[in-house]
């Protein structure tokens, strides 16, 4: 007797199931999102350093400047087509897809010597930063339960702003070949791990009708002995989602799908205009036009420091306070911070007041927008990516939002560069600041909450 309730109890706790093989795939994962991080900010010290090397190199510094702008026409390229790519090959094999342009970007970096090389590298580089944001939160969003989703989601976000962090430290002591093979192991190394270790997802494979091997998956992503109960229910909501229409108009005239697509531009937009991408990207050049006591180089570091740590300790906050108020206190408090710092560059470019003792307050103000942007902006639009949008409208859904993302990324960088070069470094800043407080409107009006929801009940609160 007492041993077969002792059983039973056994039986039990392995039917609540293990949470430990989704977190590895979620690290396997975040390995792409490491090589994403390091190709983005790649231009920040690279651009100084190939402008200033005229032995390898004879670009100049103008010349060099494009590095970064170019790298948004790759994203807007895979926007248009990915998508079909991902609806063909099932989230795995997408993202096996997605290793390949950072492979490509990484080997041309280290044999490119001319600015057309470096020009098509980063445009390649931007592909793969498309791809990377069209398969990754699907495949995660997918294969985790609810519970972990807050946390675990946001944890490849981490690692790309840990690559940023990387490639600004190297930046500061290898050159650019040695820094490309460097770059280009992680590529290779996510490629073999998701090849050998990782399943497909039980809602690709359910969509595929493939449903043996759907519990086979389920059975690795939980440890459960019974996966039936798991499987029906995943089952019936994939059909569900499915009997839908999944058309590109049904994008549009369905509400629920129409409200899913006006959240997720509104957040990736309203991230952009906050300058996220400018300060990854431009944050040495920045740091070198504002001044101050701290040089640019150490300034990068502690600031890449600080959004890759803070990312991952705030990534709480989301499941504490919800989706919905961190954005929107995240966005207030950046505006504000912004705002004020842009009143510092104005009062500095016109020499209104003496700001000799005030020579931190560059450094000082970035600090304190990263830890406001930490707890909501840098964290839920990513995040929610992998929840608005049905099963039978997500690859269309997320080639509009990379489509739009790329857009917004290559004109606010020109908007930047504009604004600076004709105004100076104040305009940009007022901008951002002024579209952060803009942005908090919109937000209690668009953004829907998701905290501790399935993707079937976020799909049921849409179509209210």
């Amino acid at each position: 007797m007492g041993v077969e309730v002792g059983q039973n109890k056994c039986e039990g706790i392995r039917e609540e199931g293990k949470i430990w093989p989704q977190i590895l795939a979620v690290c396997i994962i975040s390995l792409i999102f490491f090589s994403n991080g390091m190709s983005v900010a790649w231009s920040s010290p690279y651009s100084l350093v190939i402008a200033t090397d005229k032995i390898t190199y004879n670009i100049t510094a103008e010349e060099a400047a494009y590095f970064i702008v170019v790298q948004p026409i790759g994203m807007i390229i895979a926007g248009l087509f990915f998508f079909k790519v991902a609806e063909l090959t099932g989230r795995k094999k997408s993202l096996i897809v997605v290793t390949l342009p950072y492979m490509i970007f990484w080997l041309m970096t280290i044999l490119a010597k001319t600015k057309w090389e470096f020009y098509i590298a980063r445009i390649i580089g931007g592909v793969g930063d498309a791809m990377t944001f069209v398969s990754s939160p699907s495949y995660v969003g997918e294969i985790t339960v609810p519970s972990i989703r807050g946390f675990w989601g946001n944890f490849p976000l981490f690692i790309h702003y840990g690559g940023q962090l990387f490639i600004n430290v190297i930046g500061s002591y290898l050159n650019v070949r040695q820094a490309g093979y460097i770059g280009i192991v992680f590529p290779i190394l996510v490629c073999l791990l998701i090849i050998t270790v990782l399943p497909e997802s039980p809602y690709q494979l359910i969509k595929d009708n493939k449903y043996e091997e759907a519990k086979k998956s389920i059975h690795w992503l939980r440890r459960k002995v019974n996966v039936d109960d798991d499987f029906e229910s995943m089952k019936a909501d994939v059909n569900r989602q499915l009997s839908e229409r999944g058309t590109w108009k049904d994008l549009y005239i369905i509400d629920s799908n129409r409200r899913a697509l006006r959240a997720g531009l509104f957040l990736r937009t309203s991230q952009q205009l906050c300058g996220i991408s400018i300060f990854a990207t431009y944050i040495q050049p920045i740091f070198q036009m504002a001044g101050g006591i701290v040089s640019p180089q150490y300034s990068s570091m502690v600031y890449g420091a600080l959004v890759c740590s803070l990312n991952l300790l705030c990534c709480r906050s989301v499941d504490k306070w919800g989706r919905k108020p961190a954005y929107f206190y995240s966005l207030l408090s950046c505006g504000i911070i912004l705002i004020l710092m842009a009143i510092f560059f104005f009062i500095q470019q016109y020499q209104l007041a003496n700001l000799d003792s005030f020579g931190w307050f560059p450094l000082v103000g970035m600090i304190f927008y990263v830890i406001t942007y930490s707890f909501g902006l840098g964290v839920v639009p990513t995040l929610m990516l992998g929840e608005l949008f049905s099963a039978s409208i997500k690859s269309k859904g997320l080639c509009v939002l990379i489509f739009m993302w790329g857009a917004s990324v290559f004109i606010i960088t020109n908007l930047f560069n504009v604004l600076t070069d004709h105004l100076g470094l104040y305009a940009s800043f007022l901008w951002f600041g002024i579209s952060c407080v803009f942005s908090t409107i919109l937000t209690v009006k668009w953004v829907p909450e998701t905290k501790g929801k399935t993707l079937e009940e976020i799909q049921q609160e849409l179509k209210k």
